[in-house]
């Protein structure tokens, strides 16, 4: 398993979706996006992961984007780079639509696409040592919209603009303040805090955490696409579940409930 450069593993009702490949500080070529996506539709259809964190391996990176070495081979013409968007887009957009909670552990360098995929998941949290960065304008590489929006849904236009325009690197700190990060842990402390919050958020019920991503992704929508049948349904399946029922028992009974997902 570890010499897989991408690979998935479970604890518990968290599911873990590792980058390993440290020697090139975790950066993604297209067989790696094939088995991301791959393990990301296992997750989705195991009721019994309810939770997952997205990592890379090494400690030294998150992940650093591309694999610049493969360029001559991966995306050396046009038709070759839209192959190439084509099997990446593929991967971000099944973590951002991913819909169970996702965590992003970032240890270290967080660069390119990285940051990217730092972006599609729900919440992100990284040591004191991280640093970010995107060095597009370094490349001469174009990035599309839904990239760019989903950076600067998260940080804002300005910070975005910012962080492209510099293509320079961001500490930990400075992440936190444009919000990019919801918490800095120190660099020894990392692995236990995500572990508890990714066990707390695995432990919540299961249809009332679906409920509220889907009625924020379609907050995030442009208004005329909006489906908000689909979010009124998630809520609405909230107090017709059995976990509702469980919910309210456990209070009374001065218990910790026990959620099913049903």
């Amino acid at each position: 398993m570890q010499e897989q450069k991408i690979y998935g593993r479970r604890e518990g009702a968290v599911g873990h979706l590792v980058f390993n490949n440290p020697t090139k500080l975790n950066a993604v070529s297209l067989d790696m996006w094939d088995a991301f996506v791959g393990i990301l539709r296992d997750y989705e259809k195991d009721p019994e992961v309810r939770c997952v964190v997205v990592s890379g391996a090494g400690g030294k990176a998150f992940a650093s984007g591309a694999d610049i070495s493969k360029f001559e081979s991966e995306r050396a013409n046009a038709e070759a780079q839209v192959r190439y968007d084509a099997i990446s887009k593929e991967g971000y957009e099944s973590l951002y639509n991913f819909p169970k909670p996702t965590i992003a552990k970032i240890t270290g360098y967080c660069i390119g696409g990285g940051m990217n995929l730092a972006a599609c998941c729900d919440l992100r949290y990284c040591n004191e040592g991280a640093r970010f960065g995107v060095p597009a304008a370094k490349l001469g590489l174009g990035y599309g919209y839904s990239g760019l929006k989903r950076l600067v849904d998260v940080v804002g236009p300005s910070f975005a603009m910012e962080i492209f325009y510099t293509a320079r690197q961001f500490t930990a700190a400075e992440a936190l303040a444009m919000g990019l990060v919801n918490r800095v842990v120190p660099d020894g402390e990392l692995e236990s805090f995500v572990k508890s919050y990714a066990e707390m958020i695995a432990g919540n019920a299961p249809l009332t955490i679906k409920a509220v991503k889907a009625v924020v992704s379609e907050m995030m929508k442009d208004e005329k696409t909006r489906d908000l049948k689909r979010a009124q349904a998630a809520v609405d399946a909230c107090f017709k579940s059995r976990d509702y029922e469980e919910g309210r028992k456990a209070f009374m009974e001065k218990r910790k409930p026990v959620f099913t997902g049903s």
